[in-house]
């Protein structure tokens, strides 16, 4: 009795609690999935799918268009590595370069920020390793950028590898390359929180016309000797 009447004169009853736990948990639930950075998660996102898809798409039109006036399957083959070790170089340094020019920027605009806040020296040393941990990784963005790059080369490598006849050959890639193409969209619109079907015509359109253009001018330069 004394332990109801407690409650009662305090406002609680001990039914509530049953109801309040999950409706915090839900109302946390959902704070924290509007707290997500999504412009922060679209910037990895963004570097991971360009060079994923420029892999694929780089590597699948040197391999179609020299197939276009080759049917050998190792020279097919060879182009297409030559491609991915070409790329991915290209990618990661291109990446470092341009993320440590941003780290660069960065560095200075912090120093000129801390020396016009030089009177007030209270939180500085949180402040410094606060600002540390947001600025960028050039040697993580170039492996990450490479690796992406060399993830979708291998793709119409591995497609082309065991199919001896020409024909079949080119139909597989194409098929393969299509494939993962919708993959590639589909993803990023995910985690991005975009439409997917629109992602998804976007990149696969793109990509072919990327190979056709490409089987085109190299069948017109091969047959016509340009």
């Amino acid at each position: 009795m004394a332990s109801n009447l407690e409650a009662k004169t305090n406002g609680i009853s001990p039914n509530n609690f049953d109801i309040e736990i999950p409706i915090h948990a839900n109302k946390e639930s959902v704070e924290n999935e509007s707290n997500i950075n999504y412009f922060q998660r679209a910037q990895w996102l963004r570097a991971a799918m360009l060079g994923a898809n420029d892999g694929l798409i780089t590597v699948a039109s040197m391999m179609i268009g020299i197939g276009a006036i080759k049917e050998d399957i190792s020279v097919m083959i060879l182009t297409g590595f030559a491609g991915l070790v070409a790329g991915a170089c290209s990618m990661g340094i291109g990446e470092f370069v341009s993320v440590y020019t941003q780290y660069d920027i960065e560095i200075a605009q912090m120093k000129r920020e801390r020396e016009a806040n030089n009177n007030s020296n209270n939180g500085v040393v949180d402040e410094e390793s606060t600002e540390s941990e947001k600025l960028p990784n050039p040697f993580q963005a170039a492996l990450a950028s490479a690796l992406a790059f060399s993830v979708g080369a291998v793709m119409p490598l591995l497609a082309a590898s065991f199919i001896e006849n020409h024909k079949m050959r080119m139909g597989v890639v194409g098929a393969v390359v299509s494939m993962a193409l919708l993959v590639f969209g589909g993803i990023g619109a995910l985690v991005g929180k975009t439409p997917v079907m629109r992602s998804c015509v976007r990149v696969l359109i793109g990509g072919w016309m990327a190979m056709a253009i490409t089987f085109g001018f190299t069948k017109l330069i091969g047959t016509t000797g340009l």
